[in-house]
Order: C-alpha cells, then structure tokens, then sequence
C-alpha cells in the first residue's frame, strides 16, 4: 500500500525555548530563510505524501497563514518585478494539499494523533513530529515508506541515543532482520534505568496502520499523565508487529535552544546565496583572541 498521507503534530507549547515561543509557535523558527516547519513539510512531499494534516492549537494562526495564499504580497512583489520571490512564495501554497484541525487540549502525542482520524480514515499514514528536523539526500520518511509497503507492518524511525540522556525519549527492544531494519517486539516511553531495554530510540517519524487508532481510544493516559503514542505502538508491536528503521540522515531537535543554532548554523554553511560567506564569517569569530 503506498502512503499518500502524512500527520504532522504540531500543537506543542514549546516550553523548552521560552520566552521565543510565548508569541512565535517554535514551528515558524526561521532556519536561514524558512520556517522549520517548511522543511518537515518538504520531506513528506519528497517522500510521495499528497495529503498532510497540521495538528495545531489555540495561538498557532500564523502556521496555517504561512501555507496559505497571500495576495497582498503578492502583489506588492509583483509591482516591484521581484519574480524569484514571487515564484517563491506562490510555490508555498501549492506544496500539497494541507489540512489543519486544533488539539483543543494538551493531552499528549497519543492524544492530537487522534484528532487525525477523520482525516486518515482506513488509510495507512506517515506521522512526522514538529520538533524534528531530519537532513538527508534521501528523505528520512520515504526511507520508513519503503519498508512499510514491502513488509506491511509499522514502522519507526530509530536511532541510538546515549543511554545518559535516553530517559528523555523511549527504549526499544529489537532484534535485527536485514541491513538497517529490525523487528521490533516491545518499547517504553521516557524510560526509568530499569525499563531501559537498548540505547535505540524513536526519534522523530513513524508509519502507522489505521489500527492505531483503535488502540489509542483504548490506551490509559501514561508518562506525564499524557495519552503516548509509544504506548499504543507498543500494543501494535506486540499484536500486529512492527519495525523500526535506523535511518540515515542527521536530525536536528528545534525544541530546544542547542538543536535550533545547530540546524540554522548547518543549513547556513550550505546554502548557495550566504554559505560562503557564513563559512568566513564562522572561522573569523573561531579565530578571534578573546575565544
């Protein structure tokens, strides 16, 4: 079954990166010159995803307007004959065909997943999490498609964490099938040193069957008090079956203040208009007396 659809939550406070986030959604973060959002978006469509639903919340407006048309600028553009920046910002609003719905309170991941089952229907979906940015030739989400419609089972992005921080995130316990895929029997989210099964982690996309939801209106609401997604996938690994990926690609996390310099500082050094530039600029401040 090909994916055609993709889930994007992005309902969260982001508390990590206060007081920037108090009026601006860590979304619509600039990465040099676009929204982190943008680039999530982007991989779904490079993956062959043709319908996205954004999960916001109260407060969030500005995400939906940037993915909207804007006339006005349009026009302003247009006037004074900016044609690449007009190409540019028509092209935002005809990147797919983007949905938006509001988690209308903050029950946890398991929770706004949810909210997207209307939207999902019977059909199988890739979920991409807003605080990840994930970098790679080939995209991170085509990479989890391909081994969704060869196997028919769901499937996680993962990859190793340090076991020091992993109580941050989840634990998987896998048992390796081919090359980068293995089978994946059980996982615990934001696990106590107990609970940790291996140093591999969930970390920012996953493909999921329409039996997920089934699972998530059952679930008991668990770490944080919060309906977890992990929960319910665990329940589907160890029913149906699933798989995770350790995928290839660098992965950025914009929920907090160290991930967001270091995909701004990475985009930057690449980037064909300021790249040079920005690399010249790095090695003078490196090089200065006072560093």
């Amino acid at each position: 079954m090909k994916i055609r659809k993709a889930v994007i939550p992005a309902a969260g406070f982001g508390t990590r990166v206060l007081p920037a986030t108090k009026a601006i959604p860590k979304e619509m973060f600039p990465i040099v010159d676009k929204p982190a959002i943008q680039y999530i978006v982007e991989e779904a469509i490079n993956s062959g995803i043709r319908e996205i639903l954004i999960i916001t919340t109260r407060g969030k407006e500005c995400i939906e307007n940037h993915f909207d048309k804007s006339p006005e600028l349009e026009s302003v553009l247009l006037t004074k004959n900016k044609t690449d920046l007009l190409i540019n910002i028509k092209s935002i609003s005809n990147l797919a065909d983007i949905h938006f719905i509001r988690q209308k309170e903050p029950k946890g991941l398991g929770h706004a997943i949810l909210c997207a089952n209307s939207f999902v229907g019977n059909d199988s979906f890739a979920v991409l999490y807003a605080d990840d940015i994930i970098i790679n030739k080939k995209p991170v989400c085509k990479q989890l498609t391909e081994v969704y419609e060869n196997y028919n089972l769901g499937v996680v992005a993962a990859h190793k964490v340090r076991l020091e921080n992993i109580g941050k995130y989840s634990s998987l316990k896998l048992e390796k099938l081919e090359s980068n895929i293995f089978k994946c029997y059980d996982m615990v989210e934001k696990p106590s040193k107990n609970q940790i099964m291996s140093d591999y982690s969930i970390l920012g996309r996953c493909v999921l069957p329409a039996e997920i939801f089934e699972i998530l209106k059952k679930i008991k609401p668990g770490a944080g008090n919060e309906i977890q997604l992990t929960d319910a996938m665990k329940i589907l690994a160890q029913t149906v079956g699933m798989l995770a990926v350790d995928f290839e690609g660098k992965r950025y996390d914009i929920g907090n203040k160290l991930g967001i310099m270091e995909a701004c500082v990475d985009v930057a050094l690449s980037h064909p208009e300021i790249g040079a530039r920005f690399k010249k600029y790095l090695i003078e401040v490196l090089n200065y007396d006072n560093i």
